[in-house]
């Protein structure tokens, strides 16, 4: 058997099982593992001096680094952030080298389908959890309802990285789990979906505010609002006619009203830099967002965001410390950034904490003169806060895809998202012996 080189580009948050995947199985099947990272000492952390696998500096914007490094590796796994990717993309099509990613499709995706298919290469996106996992179980569930004739008029799925009920210890109900940057700015491209034959186009300042609950046996009720883009997967889902279809985003009922406030504020805006921030504190920082700069600050907050001060919303809002006198520490930064550092030490899981995943597929569809709705539910625990139900849930369906294309098992070639059978059942097979599995319940509508 011929050895194969993989690289993974990155070793943030979500990469300890994904890397200890391949590690595991890389002297059964040949692999040569490297691990490439700005920060070399987290890259080495993660193989921990194991066989067939080495840790190296990587800065994705050094060009001459990528044309050193990338060449004669047979597989490229990229889990930088998505806005990193393109260079990697290009280098892969240039060199002729397969490569995944857990991320969304490029805006560009159908010049590089193209040249992928040209090139014999695939670009396999998208497979990690969501978009991945929601993707593949997606199709497994319709594809199913397909078999029985059913006629699916209404498709909802939401998804969530939230805290396990017994480390769930804080106002808002959440912790990081994942790249905390990606939270602070989630949500600011607005959100479009289809309800009742009609679309839906939600603008940022009003995300938040449209939410709808769910319930989720054994954990209870959670509220989701809506997560990009729900249309532009009606053909990949084979649902082109069909008069409901939302993807969305899973927390605690009450997240959504507070995090609003934040966004109401400006706190979110990364678009320009704040002045003197080194200087300044968090109650400061809190009043520069306020028409007012005179008499109570609670006060003024309150009133200009309507809010009582018992309120719990107003309550999740004095608990991140925007009122204290503690300064940030950053000498530059946005909003956003200054955001991001309040909530980093606010929000990070403890060593002992666990995360959980929670996932919902909501289909109803018509056989005959009936009408169903089936549910299918994912819910994962993680280990540890290095062993998150994140890592878990986004590292396994790219570990598991990147074993199939190089063992030959994924013949497409161009850009591709796992909706395809040939991807999506042998993952979903393998997850299902690794504990990553759905329930379902149907009834009558």
């Amino acid at each position: 058997m011929k050895e194969k080189k993989i690289l993974v580009i990155g070793a943030g948050l979500s990469t300890p099982v994904l890397i200890d995947y391949l590690i595991d199985r890389a002297h059964a099947n040949k692999w040569l593992i490297t691990i490439a990272d700005m920060d070399k000492s987290m890259a080495e952390k993660r193989i921990e001096g194991k066989d067939r696998s080495c840790a190296v500096f990587f800065d994705v914007n050094d060009e001459k680094m990528i044309s050193g490094l990338i060449p004669g590796f047979d597989l490229v796994i990229s889990m930088l952030p998505a806005f990193l990717h393109t260079r990697v993309i290009e280098a892969c099509l240039e060199y002729r080298i397969h490569m995944i990613t857990a991320s969304y499709n490029p805006v560009n995706a159908a010049d590089y389908h193209r040249t992928a298919q040209e090139r014999g290469v695939i670009l396999l996106n998208e497979m990690g959890l969501d978009p991945g996992i929601d993707h593949m179980s997606a199709m497994e569930l319709l594809n199913k309802i397909r078999e029985k004739n059913g006629k699916i008029i209404s498709f909802k799925s939401s998804t969530g990285g939230l805290v396990a009920p017994e480390s769930d210890n804080n106002p808002w109900n959440y912790k990081f789990s994942w790249n905390p940057a990606n939270v602070v700015k989630a949500g600011q491209l607005g959100a479009q979906f289809i309800e009742e034959g009609f679309y839906k186009y939600i603008p940022y300042h009003q995300l938040f505010k449209r939410t709808e609950k769910i319930w989720i046996e054994g954990y209870g009720e959670f509220e989701t609002y809506p997560n990009r883009d729900s249309v532009k997967y009606r053909e990949d889902y084979g649902l082109m006619d069909i008069p409901t279809m939302y993807r969305g985003t899973i927390r605690r009922p009450g997240y959504a009203k507070a995090w609003d406030a934040l966004v109401q504020l400006g706190m979110t805006n990364d678009l320009f830099e704040i002045e003197n921030l080194a200087d300044m504190n968090y109650k400061e920082f809190t009043q520069s967002f306020l028409p007012s700069f005179s008499g109570d600050l609670k006060a003024n907050l309150a009133a200009y965001l309507h809010l009582d001060e018992q309120s719990d919303t107003f309550k999740k809002l004095e608990w991140l410390g925007l009122f204290s006198d503690q300064k940030s520490g950053l000498t530059k930064g946005t909003p956003a950034t200054v955001l991001q550092q309040i909530l980093m030490s606010k929000w990070a899981l403890q060593p002992l904490d666990r995360d959980m995943i929670v996932m919902q597929h909501q289909v109803r569809y018509q056989t005959g003169n009936i009408t169903k709705k089936v549910e299918s539910t994912l819910t994962v625990e993680g280990k540890n806060s290095h062993y998150t139900a994140m890592a878990m849930t986004v590292g396994l369906p790219v570990a598991i895809g990147a074993k199939l294309l190089l063992d030959g098992k994924i013949e497409l070639t161009g850009i591709h998202i796992p909706t395809s059978r040939q991807i999506y059942q042998p993952i979903l097979s393998e997850l299902k012996t690794l504990g990553i599995q759905f329930t379902e319940k149907e009834m009558e509508c």
